[in-house]
C-alpha cells in the first residue's frame, strides 16, 4: 500500500483542528485518523508498526504527532518512528470473515482478489469461516482481532442487505463489507451490479434480434434474482418489447431447475428464440433440455448464462456469459484501506462492480420480428 504527501498537504494538516474524542470518551484510531487527514488503516499500520507496510516517514509523523496531541494510549512513540524490517508476530495482518466458504467458488475468488492486493502491499491475509453463526461469528472475529490485524472484510456469500452485528461497530479497525451492506452506510460496501448485468445480457439477446427472450431466474426471495429479473425487464422495456409473464420461469440456481424449466418454456405455443439463465449451472439443466428435445445451440435457440463459472468454456457451445467480479471486489476491499476516514460516523456509498458480458458461441443473430 503507498501513500504519497506533498507539502500542501502536510501543511493542511498541521493546521487542522484536532477532533473532539468519540462517543465513548477515548480516543480512538478514527479520530487519530481525521485529525491526520488520512485513512483508519494508515492509523492502524503505524500505531501497530506493522512491518511491510510502505508509508512515507512524514505520513508516520503525522499520524504519531496526531496521536500524541488526542492523547492516545498507545506503546512508546519512538518505537513508531522507524518501521520494523521484518515480520514479527502477525503484524500487518488483515482479517477476512466470510460465512460460507464451499457452496460456491464465489467466497474463494473473492478472497484470492483480497489476498493478491494485500500481498502487493507485503500484508498477510487471515481468514476465518463463520457460517453465520451467532454464537461462533463474534467469538471468530474475536480471534481475529486478538491476533493484531489492522483491518477486516467481512463477506456474505449472498448478496444482500444485512443488519451488522453490534460487535462490528465495536472494532477499531477499518471495517469493509463484501457482497452485503448496511441500510445506515456505515461501512465501505462493495456488491456486484446485477440489475445492470441482467440488462445487459438480455440487451445482448435483443442486439442478436430476438424479441420472444424468456428467462429462468434463481430463488426469489434473493437479492441477486430479484436485481436480474428488474435487468432483464427493464431490458425489454427500453427495447419496447412487451413483457410476458409466460416467459419468466422460476428455478433455484440448479441444473435441474435449468432442465424444467426448459422443458416447460418449450411447451409453450409460441416458444422463445432465446433463454437468459440466471446462472450457469441453470444453463447446464437448459442444455440438456434443448438437446434432449432435438434443437441445436444456437442454430435453434440461444442461451446466455451469468457468472462465468469454470463450466461455461467447456459446455458445447461455450456458453455466453457474465462474470460476477468477485475478484475485483476482494481487491477494490483491499484498497479502500487506503481512503481517508469518513468525517463524523460516517455514511459511505454502496459501490456496484460491473458485471462484464463475455461472448461465446451460444448466441446467433436472428431476423426481428414485427
Amino acid at each position: 500500500m503507498s501513500e504519497t504527501t506533498d507539502p500542501e498537504t502536510l501543511d493542511t494538516a498541521k493546521r487542522r483542528k484536532p477532533p473532539a474524542k468519540s462517543a465513548r470518551g477515548r480516543v480512538t484510531m478514527t479520530d487519530i485518523a481525521r485529525a491526520a487527514g488520512c485513512s483508519q488503516a494508515t492509523v492502524s499500520f503505524v500505531l501497530n508498526n506493522s512491518p511491510g507496510i510502505k508509508l512515507s516517514q512524514q505520513t508516520r509523523e503525522r499520524v504519531i504527532e496526531a496521536a500524541r496531541s488526542l492523547g492516545y494510549a498507545a506503546p512508546a512513540f519512538s518505537a513508531l518512528r522507524a518501521p520494523v524490517a521484518s515480520f514479527e508476530g502477525l503484524d500487518g495482518v488483515i482479517g477476512f470473515a466470510v460465512d460460507q466458504l464451499a457452496t460456491s467458488p464465489e467466497a474463494v475468488v473473492a478472497i484470492e482478489g483480497a489476498r493478491q492486493a494485500s500481498w502487493n502491499a507485503g500484508n498477510v491475509l487471515l481468514v476465518a469461516q463463520t457460517l453465520g453463526d451467532s454464537v461462533m461469528e463474534p467469538r471468530a472475529i474475536a480471534a481475529l482481532t486478538k491476533r493484531g490485524i489492522s483491518a477486516l472484510i467481512y463477506m456474505t456469500i449472498f448478496t444482500r442487505e444485512i443488519t451488522a452485528p453490534d460487535y462490528l461497530y465495536g472494532l477499531d479497525i477499518p471495517v469493509i463489507l463484501l457482497n452485503c451492506y448496511t441500510a445506515d452506510y456505515a461501512f465501505p460496501a462493495v456488491v456486484p451490479s446485477e440489475i445492470a448485468g441482467g440488462q445487459s445480457s438480455t440487451r445482448h439477446l435483443i442486439s442478436h434480434g430476438h424479441r420472444r427472450i424468456a428467462t429462468i431466474t434463481g430463488e426469489p426471495w434473493m437479492q441477486a434474482a430479484q436485481d436480474r429479473l428488474k435487468g432483464y425487464r427493464r431490458a425489454l422495456a427500453t427495447a419496447d418489447i412487451p413483457f410476458d409473464p409466460e416467459l419468466v420461469v422460476e428455478g433455484d440456481w440448479s441444473a435441474s431447475a435449468g432442465y424444467a424449466a426448459t422443458v416447460k418454456l418449450l411447451a409453450l405455443k409460441d416458444r422463445p428464440t432465446a433463454i437468459f439463465c440466471q446462472n450457469d449451472r441453470t444453463a447446464i439443466g437448459c442444455y440438456e433440455a434443448l438437446k434432449e428435445a432435438g434443437l441445436h445451440i444456437p442454430q435453434d435457440i440461444s442461451v446466455v448464462g451469468y457468472d462465468d463459472e469454470e463450466i461455461a468454456r467447456h459446455l458445447f457451445p461455450p456458453l455466453t456469459t457474465s462474470i460476477l467480479p468477485h475478484m475485483a471486489m476482494g481487491q477494490w476491499a483491499i484498497e479502500q484501506l487506503e481512503v481517508p476516514a469518513a468525517p463524523g460516523r460516517g455514511r459511505y456509498p454502496i459501490t456496484k462492480l460491473e458485471c462484464p458480458l463475455v461472448e461465446r458461441e451460444s448466441v446467433r443473430a436472428v431476423a426481428a420480428v414485427s
